[in-house]
């Protein structure tokens, strides 16, 4: 029985990154991340409406795909192995736990074998649920340095109906963010932050104000745009309407960063960004760097972002959501115009793309 501490699930992106498995990444980008997920027979106990390993969908949890891919298994001592291999190619770890008590002891047991085999620093993705202060002090024993807590909803109406009572599953709002203050308190200021996914049903004023929380308490957003899992309670919803991502993504990069906050923003009655409280010119430059649009995920030694999850949250290709790498001058023209794709009132951000319409659809 393949099961962890001795076993471990690996994202496809991260088992082609070692060597494991065959494949080539859309416009050669790189993974410096390898992403793990604990596994167990009896799989997750959390019933949330959106995810690929809910216990709600059909399938043997090993075989589930999570986050849009498959995770094949694989023993800690391969994986130990080959990441000494390429050890000067991997900037990060993840270990993501799933929701049984069990997986608090065995994401300790697993921290410290990656810790004591090499200096690559390694990341936890946390369950609340079913962990207390201690273990999170025990998390940092073990020399894990950052901490992610995956609310992925804005609102507390939307966590209760996609993950708590809505779906007769275990996990809570107030518990989740209570999580996330210790981790903040424990690890330290920037240390720790939340997941949150775009497109489950909130407005876009929701969840800049979800995001400016956690920046206030310290932490940073990791964001995510919502993509349907087969066979999941949440299958046949679509993806968010992409202007609606790439706004979502300018305000989490801008609230992350402290150059503007929601007191300053300008929202519609729908709750739709209308100003991001700064000036055209400021906004202007930002967008030209592309940096909003780049994945937001932990940081190697260098600084600079490792977990990028290269085509984690939409198809390769044009509607690249979260760029792996920074985009081109090609890509911010078409990012420019998916800016104002559902708002053809404002110009602003398309005046630089007025000679490139001849690109590519952006949807």
């Amino acid at each position: 029985m393949q099961e962890s501490p001795q076993y471990l699930r690996m994202s496809l992106a991260a088992a082609m990154t070692l060597g494991l498995k065959p494949g080539l990444f859309y416009r050669n980008a790189r993974l410096y991340c390898i992403n793990l997920l604990l596994t167990y027979e009896d799989g997750c106990i959390a019933r949330c409406a959106y995810c690929g390993l809910s216990s709600k969908r059909p399938g043997s949890y090993n075989q589930k795909s999570f986050i849009r891919v498959t995770w094949p298994t694989y023993s800690l001592e391969e994986i130990i192995s080959r990441i000494k291999q390429r050890e000067d190619k991997i900037k990060r770890i993840c270990i993501s736990m799933v929701t049984r008590k069990r997986a608090v002891a065995h994401t300790i047991e697993v921290c410290q074998r990656l810790r004591s085999s090499f200096d690559i620093p390694v990341s936890l993705l946390i369950s609340p649920t079913v962990l207390k202060r201690q273990d999170l002090v025990d998390f940092r024993g073990a020399d894990a340095d950052k901490i992610g807590v995956a609310i992925d909803l804005a609102t507390e109406e939307l966590f209760d109906r996609h993950r708590g009572k809505g779906v007769r599953g275990p996990h809570r709002w107030d518990q989740y963010w209570r999580c996330l203050a210790e981790s903040i308190d424990i690890f330290g200021e920037g240390n720790a932050g939340s997941h949150f996914m775009v497109g489950m049903g909130e407005t876009e004023e929701q969840m800049a104000l979800a995001i400016q929380k956690v920046r206030d308490m310290g932490g940073r957003t990791h964001l995510f745009s919502f993509f349907p899992e087969p066979d999941s309670a949440m299958a046949h919803v679509p993806p968010p309407p992409i202007d609606q991502y790439r706004r979502i993504q300018l305000a989490r990069y801008l609230i992350d960063n402290r150059l503007s906050d929601t007191s300053q923003f300008s929202f519609s009655p729908e709750g739709r960004i209308e100003d991001f409280g700064i000036g055209a010119a400021e906004l202007d430059e930002i967008i030209e760097s592309g940096e909003p649009f780049r994945t937001s995920g932990c940081e190697g030694y260098d600084g600079e972002v490792a977990c990028n999850r290269p085509y984690a949250n939409s198809r390769p290709g044009p509607g690249i959501r979260n760029f792996p790498f920074p985009p081109t001058k090609q890509d911010i023209q078409r990012i420019r115009m998916q800016l104002t794709s559902g708002d053809l009132m404002s110009t602003r951000f398309i005046k630089k793309a007025e000679p490139f319409l001849a690109l590519p659809s952006p949807f």
